[in-house]
């Protein structure tokens, strides 16, 4: 093929479905990417496998899967997605029995792509953690999953047996784009300067509506047409890796030169070295170019030789974080709010025996994002006619952290006048850390499985 054209259809684990609907129906497209992986989002995962052997996937998988289905397979459109998460062999049985209940008149390919999980090689390994330049055994909190980013080659080994699904865990965001380019072109590992275009596109596409005026929209200075409305992205792309990015003209949102530099600048610490498992990147000399209303050309990336060792996000055991809110309005609505932050520490440290310095009080309203930084809000503000309290803490005892949850729902009746509006919740906690493991170090498999719909 000279030319395919790619549609993200989703950016995140709980990015909308009815965007990519839309470009599944009226695309035209060849491949449709669903990304849906965080570093937290494996990591839960995870946990959630721990507890339930079929659990792990992506929680909107299916839905994303049956809202797609019948139209990507009238239209010949494959399906490439990361939603396998922590159980990749787990989502595609799931799907399987999806569409076995569904009245599709033809057998469906699904390839399920494993070997992400590395927690076996880190143990053996065990690498320096990036973060504490400490080995993995000398980590305090139990490690809970260790996932390596797996690039394009392991999906390309499932996209040449003439599958309509790709079902794989962690594999690296613009890795989903890029390994139809190489199915596709039939892209060579020393084609730099191809899979470095091809990893440029990929990383346009992965965040969906970021693209087409979604966390770029700004009122005023940066206008959105019909965000409610905002359509996601898809990509022409020829085999010499030069690319238009596009979106359905019947969606809302806009596709710029402005929102197409923005995305390109999004997550990347390194814009000349920028390391993914499938290319060292370059993208100092994308350049964009305005073709048409809501197409914009892009071109000049670059790339060298892929690195030696896969990242490898970490899930430590840290404890649980509880939080509690509670809200005051009217007539010194702040320093209400103010005595009942006070109260709750003093109560969590004398009741319940929690550190003030594993708090955090928070006044919503009150410059609280910056933290007292320079520009926060200040008492020459005057009297704000609402204040939304926060407190949370992260601590190592379950019963601590509910403990917060307990006492900001407690001032209820044991607190200042007129709070409302309580709100609280404890959560354990997975801190994310980072290692390499040397690229033999990890082995991909694809196991494929038919259904008849």
């Amino acid at each position: 093929m000279e030319q395919i054209r790619l549609g993200a259809g989703a950016g995140f684990a709980g990015d909308r479905i009815d965007p990519a609907v839309e470009l599944a129906q009226h695309g035209e497209l060849d491949y449709l990417i669903f990304e849906c992986l965080g570093e937290r989002t494996v990591a839960a995962g995870q946990v959630r496998r721990r507890t339930d052997p079929g659990a792990g996937y992506d929680p909107l998988l299916l839905a994303r899967i049956d809202a797609v289905i019948e139209h990507t397979l009238a239209a010949g459109t494959t399906i490439v997605t990361n939603g396998g998460s922590a159980n990749p062999l787990a989502a595609a049985n799931a799907v399987a029995a999806l569409l076995g209940e569904k009245r599709l008149g033809r057998t469906v390919r699904i390839a399920a792509v494993t070997g992400d999980d590395v927690e076996a090689a880190i143990r053996e390994v065990d690498p320096l953690v990036w973060e504490t330049d400490a080995p993995v055994s000398a980590h305090p909190d139990e490690l809970l999953s260790a996932n390596a980013y797996i690039g394009a080659d392991a999906l390309v080994d499932a996209l040449k047996q003439d599958v309509d699904i790709v079902i794989a865990g962690r594999a690296s965001d613009p890795s989903l784009y890029l390994a139809p380019m190489i199915h596709e072109f039939g892209w060579g590992p020393c084609d730099h300067a191809l899979l470095g275009a091809g990893t440029c596109v990929g990383h346009l596409l992965e965040c969906a509506g970021q693209l087409t005026g979604g966390y770029f929209a700004d009122p005023g200075p940066k206008d959105v047409p019909g965000l409610a409305r905002l359509g996601f992205p898809f990509a022409d792309v020829s085999a010499d890796g030069t690319a238009v990015m596009g979106k359905l003209e019947r969606s809302g949102g806009l596709l710029t030169v402005q929102t197409c530099r923005e995305q390109l600048l999004y997550e990347v610490h390194e814009p000349h070295a920028y390391l993914t498992p499938d290319i060292t990147a370059d993208f100092s000399r994308v350049s964009f170019t305005q073709t048409g209303p809501d197409r914009v050309a892009v071109t000049g990336a670059s790339g060298r030789e892929r690195p030696d060792q896969l990242k490898v996000s970490l899930g430590f055991r840290g404890g649980w974080t509880g939080e509690g809110q509670i809200s005051y309005a009217g007539p010194r609505a702040e320093e209400r709010a103010r005595l009942a932050g006070d109260v709750v520490v003093e109560r969590l440290a004398h009741v319940h025996g929690v550190p003030e310095d594993r708090l955090t009080v928070e006044l919503i309203g009150t410059g609280s994002a910056f933290r007292g930084a320079p520009g926060s809000r200040g008492s020459d503000v005057g009297p704000l006619p609402e204040v939304r309290l926060r407190v949370s803490g992260v601590l190592d005892d379950r019963a601590q952290a509910d403990a917060v949850r307990w006492e900001v729902e407690s001032l209820y009746t044991n607190g200042p006048a007129g709070g409302g509006g309580a709100r609280g919740s404890v959560t354990e906690v997975v801190a994310i850390r980072a290692a390499s493991l040397p690229r033999e170090a990890v082995t991909t498999t694809v196991h494929i499985q038919e259904v008849r719909g």
